[in-house]
Formats: structure tokens, sequence, C-alpha cells
């Protein structure tokens, strides 16, 4: 497979769609990755309290922005969609605890 055009390069909506999945596929890697870290959490956390952590949660929202802003792009488009991606990964964090430590949460 062949790597697609960069942005600048696309001059057809297939040039722009191929990289546009090129892009997804490598973000789900990524989140694979970022996933696999809740999962290290989850088995690292002795006490399932300590899953959701709004300090943290604030802390990396903040990273984002700032990163964001530094790129060009607007920091609160991309802190909702971090947002999202935290919620995420705290249910996925919650029911590795559980499912590591054979306990049944409705969270």
């Amino acid at each position: 497979m062949t790597a697609a055009k960069s942005p600048e390069q696309c001059e057809t909506m297939t040039e722009v769609r191929a990289g546009v999945d090129e892009v997804d596929r490598a973000l789900v890697a990524l989140l694979v990755r970022r996933f696999g870290y809740m999962d290290a959490a989850a088995r690292i956390k002795a006490d399932r309290t300590a899953v959701r952590d709004e300090k943290r949660k604030a802390e990396v929202l903040d990273n984002v922005a700032r990163e964001a802003t530094a790129a060009g792009l607007d920091p609160e488009r991309l802190r909702a969609v971090w947002d999202v991606l935290v919620e995420q990964s705290i249910a996925h964090e919650y029911g590795r605890w559980d499912s590591i430590r054979g306990t049944v949460s409705g969270v």
C-alpha cells in the first residue's frame, strides 16, 4: 500500500479520503496503545475509587488545549474531543478494574 498524499498535495476527494483513512488507521493504533495504559492503570490502582481522577482529567485537557494552540488549532474543539476520549478511557478502566478483580459494578 502506498502512503497517502499530504493534504497540500491532494487534488481530488479520492486522495483526501485516502489520507483521512490513513490517519484514522494511525489514530486507532494510537488509541490501542492509550487504552493499554488504561489497562495498566487498572492493574496498578488498588482502590476502585482511584480510577476517576478529576484533577488528572483537567490536567490532560489543559495539556491538549496547550498543544492545540501551539499547533494552530482551536483548543476548545480539541478539548471537547479529548473530554469524550478521557471519559471513554475512564469507562474502559473501570471495566478492566472490575474484570481483573472479578467484581461487577453498574458504572
